[in-house]
């Protein structure tokens, strides 16, 4: 299972690189090297891409920020454009998986400033509550190597498997010391996710995937990760070298200030919670 999701995210992702390089063409300069031009910005659908409409709307032209927004669903194709310049930053990751991605492909993405955190979840169309998981029931987990592991800490949180000492970032369910619940877990690609939930008894999803899949995080999840101390925040990125880049000094400041904060709040209600 793990090694054919890989597979297959790999070719969508080409061809979202593709798509996304034949969008970009000859404005691969403009966006990254000739700081003059406008700022294009990969970034997931929801919320990010949002967030960053958000801004372009209401916020860039006064700050003299031209910006242009491009979406893409995977969590690959984002980097490797930042990295070949097709874009000039990115606004999708957290620093676990940015770390675990640049050790594994040689990129050079750096963090510019963190923005907001989407708590993964735990749902279900079966259950209201997670002591009715009976015994043997499957869960949908993310099958990247970082996002699975979140997924097992944040089932690990709650007691409902205990991972063994020392399982990192990389943990997957070989890690698993205890599983009093005898869990089986179905390993997709993290998008896949929301559309599992009527073929398992529960799925771990990422906080993007369920708020664009129409869940409401703060209300429907099982239960929620807790935004104390949590090192998933979810940052504006660029390709090392690019941090003193204007245009991304102007759009981080308006990444964090108070009228993106309030934007927030407002629009997702605590299924998004502002880092700053």
């Amino acid at each position: 299972m793990r090694n054919t999701a890989k597979i297959t995210t790999a070719v969508l992702a080409a061809g979202a690189l593709t798509l996304g390089l034949s969008a970009c063409g000859s404005d691969k300069s403009s966006s990254a090297s000739d700081t003059s031009g406008p700022l294009v910005v990969a970034a997931s659908p929801t919320p990010h891409a949002e967030i960053l409409d958000y801004i372009k709307d209401n916020l860039a032209k006064k700050a003299g920020l031209d910006l242009q927004v491009k979406e893409f669903t995977d969590y690959v194709t984002p980097n490797t454009a930042t990295e070949d310049g097709s874009v000039g930053a990115n606004y999708f990751q957290n620093q676990p998986y940015l770390d675990d991605f640049n050790k594994k492909n040689g990129t050079h993405i750096v963090p510019v400033v963190t923005v907001h955190l989407e708590p993964l979840g735990l749902y279900s169309h079966k259950i209201k509550k997670t002591d009715e998981l009976k015994s043997g029931a499957t869960v949908a987990v993310p099958n990247d190597t970082v996002n699975e592991a979140r997924a097992l800490k944040l089932l690990a949180s709650k007691g409902l498997i205990t991972l063994k000492d020392g399982a990192g970032n990389s943990a997957t369910a070989q890690d698993i010391a205890k599983n009093p619940k005898n869990l089986k877990f179905k390993e997709l690609e993290a998008a896949q996710t929301p559309r599992s939930l009527d073929d398992v008894d529960a799925a771990v999803i990422n906080g993007n995937y369920a708020i664009s899949s129409g869940l409401k995080p703060a209300k429907e999840a099982l239960f929620l990760e807790s935004a104390t101390n949590n090192p998933y925040g979810n940052f504006l990125a660029v390709k090392k070298g690019n941090e003193s880049d204007p245009r991304v000094k102007k759009l981080a400041k308006l990444l964090t200030s108070p009228e993106v904060k309030k934007f927030i709040e407002d629009k997702y209600a605590g299924s998004v919670i502002p880092s700053f």
